[in-house]
């Protein structure tokens, strides 16, 4: 049975850094993507159509991204106690309350580490001038994901497409934990063969 919410630590101060309101991810990374394209134009003076070119490969590229995270270290099978805790602490506290509207969205202090790390890793392949823009679009491809997650959760979708992916994600919570790893899309479940298929029972 899911708990409506888990408290993860003892201490008021560190506890209140493991929840957030849904809307601070928007508020915080938005100016950041705003600024990343605007040193596109002001500093690269890449054109309006050069920047659009890099709006498929940057969301494109979180939605794999997203898919290998959650599948590989959110979903890791630690075997001591103290892997068992920290896989709790940054996932599988979701899993034992999945409506906790405080933790749906990533605090800024875990997704600042997670992004600066991704910037110094995208630098190493990407010229500077195509660097800004493909991570605004990175970026905004997340901040996609942070909110269809969040209303998977919490909103009644009428339109097919998001119910199809409410049902595609709410499977990963109450069927099968091992399958549907992709939120903002089914994609890379397809790809990698990871959707969750109902077994036929023998006549």
């Amino acid at each position: 049975m899911h708990v409506k919410t888990v408290r993860l630590f003892d201490n008021d101060a560190l506890e209140s850094l493991t929840r957030v309101h849904p809307i601070v991810p928007l508020l915080f990374w938005s100016p950041v993507i705003f600024y990343l394209l605007w040193q596109s134009v002001s500093a690269h003076e890449l054109s309006i159509a050069q920047i659009s070119m890099l709006v498929v490969p940057g969301i494109l590229t979180w939605s794999i991204t997203e898919y290998w995270v959650h599948r590989i270290p959110f979903h890791y099978p630690a075997k001591s106690a103290f892997g068992k805790r920290v896989v709790f602490l940054y996932h599988g506290v979701h899993h034992a309350a999945p409506n906790d509207k405080t933790r749906l969205v990533m605090p800024p202090a875990g997704g600042v580490l997670v992004m600066v790390v991704l910037w110094f890793l995208f630098a190493q392949v990407i010229p500077a001038p195509w660097l800004q823009p493909f991570f605004a679009f990175f970026i905004l491809g997340y901040l996609i994901y942070d909110y269809l997650h969040y209303a998977t959760h919490h909103f009644r979708m009428k339109s097919p497409m998001m119910a199809a992916l409410t049902r595609h994600h709410l499977k990963h919570h109450f069927a099968s934990d091992k399958t549907n790893f992709g939120v903002s899309s089914p994609l890379w479940d397809w790809v990698f063969g990871t959707l969750h298929r109902i077994e036929k029972r023998s006549p």
